[in-house]
């Protein structure tokens, strides 16, 4: 059964010359569960700089977390500590090899309620070109 609820997302960037970048979001969405695992969805809004994207965040037990994206930008990626995922980024600019590796993460949900707060510390690249430090918060 999906649920609608308000999701507050916080990012904060940080790129190799020390400059920050900082996202705080809070948009409606819907919570599920299926096969174990749990769901959150929600629409990107301009505040994200992903208007017109659809974020899916996959909650696979307490060690491993996707993110998938959607529409105006496609990506998809795994949070697993300790571990390298890479993965396509397309973009209207062109496509992209993205690179994630995860040094925190902590994943705290209710099975019962569908309530919850997920912490994320990363480090992203993309084809060499950009990379970054990492956290984004989400709570539901």
């Amino acid at each position: 059964m999906k649920e609608e609820r308000l999701i507050k997302v916080y990012g904060l960037q940080k790129n190799e010359e020390g400059e920050e970048n900082k996202i705080e979001l809070s948009t409606m969405g819907s919570i599920y569960e299926k096969n174990n695992n749990i769901y959150v969805v929600y629409e990107e809004t301009e505040i994200s700089g992903m208007e017109g994207t659809t974020t899916t965040l996959k909650i696979e037990g307490k060690d491993k977390l996707s993110m998938k994206r959607y529409g105006s930008t496609t990506s998809q990626m795994v949070f697993e500590v300790g571990k390298r995922h890479t993965s396509d980024y397309r973009t209207i600019y062109g496509d992209f090899k993205m690179e994630v590796v995860t040094s925190q993460l902590d994943i705290e949900v209710d099975t019962q309620s569908l309530k919850g707060k997920l912490h994320i510390n990363y480090k992203l690249s993309i084809s060499g070109l950009v990379e970054t430090q990492n956290q984004l918060s989400i709570s539901f």
